[in-house]
């Protein structure tokens, strides 16, 4: 393990590097046509053992907003999630302390993959049509392991849940399950939307919230109390406000202004959250952006 807390297996040797380096430009030119046909197929297959292996982690050089200890395997403000192929799983990091900065997920020396970030609140409707539209496309490329997703819950819809702080509770609940049950975060992320409740009305109740951890997979018993003695919920104020003063590492954006925000290999999406079609193509565009860099 890193002194950062995320789990790194060895890199890939320097004399694998040096043929690669060393390949026709025909045959390389080739493997990036190839890499970009079977992009979305299941042709790309990194794990997310693999992708650990290539991550790189700095310090956010931001403001603390507040100081609330964070949950473990949200190091970033955000879980990161991926594949063997098969089984997704999340990146493990340490829990944060009170005072201590985020760590970023420096993404931009990944290869061969999608790496999706996403800033969401829970009673965000838009983010309900996101991840109505993409959500199981998504999950899809990440199982195949054409796709890492890091998910940053924040909470700035408080004011349209009748009083009940849900927004808060929402991302709380989210941080609970990263802290105890990190390997099911995608779905119970799934199961979130799919008992998403209205704007302006009372949300979900905590009992609510651990019946559909629950119902999600989730099986720690320590997850009912998280929710329920909003473990987190400093943590998660202290996290909407670093997102939404900036800066947004390794992206093209300051911060973030509304939910949800979508970026891709460090690209904010800009095109509709309701058009499976647009989001894939964009997708498809960042990874052959890479692989033509030779990133």
């Amino acid at each position: 393990m890193s002194t950062s807390g995320q789990s790194r297996p060895p890199k890939r040797s320097r004399r694998e590097d040096a043929r690669e380096q060393a390949r026709l430009m025909l045959v390389e030119q080739a493997k990036r046509d190839k890499r970009h046909r079977l992009f979305l197929r299941g042709g790309i297959g990194i794990g997310l053992l693999a992708v650990v292996a290539i991550v790189a982690l700095v310090i956010v050089n931001n403001v603390n907003a507040s100081a609330a200890p964070g949950p473990a395997n949200m190091a970033s403000d955000g879980i990161l999630l991926g594949s063997d192929g098969s089984t997704v799983s999340a990146a493990t990091t340490v829990a944060r302390g009170a005072d201590a900065n985020p760590i970023a997920t420096d993404q931009t020396t990944l290869t061969d993959t999608a790496n999706i970030v996403l800033y969401v609140d829970y009673l965000c409707p838009i983010c309900g049509n996101f991840e109505t539209t993409n959500g199981e496309q998504i999950t899809r490329w990440v199982t195949a392991g054409n796709a890492t997703v890091e998910i940053h819950p924040i909470s700035i819809l408080d004011r349209a849940s009748s009083g009940t702080r849900y927004a808060t509770r929402a991302a709380n609940a989210a941080a609970c399950v990263a802290n105890y049950d990190p390997d099911n975060f995608l779905p119970f992320n799934t199961a979130m939307y799919a008992g998403q409740p209205a704007e302006n009305s009372s949300g979900l109740t905590d009992a609510e919230l651990t019946s559909l951890a629950q119902g999600a997979g989730v099986t720690s018993t320590e997850v009912a109390g998280c929710i329920t003695d909003q473990t987190y919920a400093g943590w998660v104020n202290a996290s909407t406000q670093r997102a939404l003063a900036g800066p947004i590492p390794h992206s093209d954006i300051e911060k973030v202004k509304g939910t949800p925000t979508v970026l891709v290999n460090g690209v904010s999406y800009t095109g509709s959250f309701t058009d499976a079609a647009a989001f894939e193509a964009f997708v498809t565009a960042q990874v052959s952006k890479a692989a033509g860099s030779g990133e």
